[in-house]
């Protein structure tokens, strides 16, 4: 193992794993943004946009990123609509990640009791009111592990970005390995880096579920 190459080039990872981190990290907060929408469409059983939002999560959730990738990126310059490399990551993660989001809230909501919504309405809460404050808690406590399982996907899928020449980690890895054939090191490097990026999302998340639970959401009151 050369200890040399790994202190000479980890700054290089360090940059990367901040290009990943904030790609991802945009990805995800869209994700969830486009995954409430598409979910709560279909829970309230919207004309039309229901059935939109159902051959969106199907098509986005059985087509790989990469090939979605490539079509923004080298279809979408064909019919004149050019987008930097970074906006096609954005919006291809936010494009895949929106179905998984969507499915994931929707369980969540599923899951909340019909009794939970009727105690609701005889307490007098209007249906926003009643979806804010009884229903939500509770079904977001139980899509957590979802959402959080998600996450951790969704950066782990920027892997692919590199297609699309950007210098995130598996870039600079790849990079690494084809001038210098320093394949163990190059790999360890990525490795850890996808750790140190990873398992503090999966702590947050499993923190967060178990203080939801102890704070009561998730169980019928």
């Amino acid at each position: 193992m050369d200890t040399e190459f790994i202190r000479k080039f980890l700054p290089m990872y360090v940059k990367a794993a901040g290009l990943t981190l904030r790609l991802g990290a945009a990805g995800i907060l869209l994700s969830l943004a486009v995954g409430a929408v598409c979910c709560l469409v279909r829970y309230y059983k919207v004309p039309v946009l229901r059935r939109v939002a159902g051959v969106y999560i199907e098509l986005a959730r059985n087509t790989p990123l990469l090939v979605q990738l490539f079509f923004l990126y080298f279809g979408l310059p064909k019919v004149g609509v050019k987008l930097s490399a970074e906006t096609c990551a954005i919006v291809g993660l936010t494009f895949l990640g929106g179905a998984y989001m969507a499915e994931a809230l929707r369980s969540g909501l599923e899951a909340v009791d019909r009794v939970q919504h009727e105690a609701g309405m005889c307490l007098g809460l209007t249906p926003m009111q009643n979806m804010r404050f009884v229903i939500l808690p509770q079904a977001l406590a139980t899509a957590i592990p979802a959402i959080g399982a998600n996450a951790v996907f969704l950066i782990k899928e920027t892997s692919v970005f590199s297609a699309v020449a950007l210098a995130d980690l598996m870039y600079v890895a790849k990079d690494l390995i084809g001038m210098y054939y320093k394949t163990d090191e190059a790999l360890l490097m990525l490795t850890v880096a996808y750790l140190v990026l990873l398992l503090p999302i999966s702590i947050v998340f499993s923190l967060l579920e178990r203080r939801l639970r102890h704070a009561g959401f998730g169980r019928a009151v």
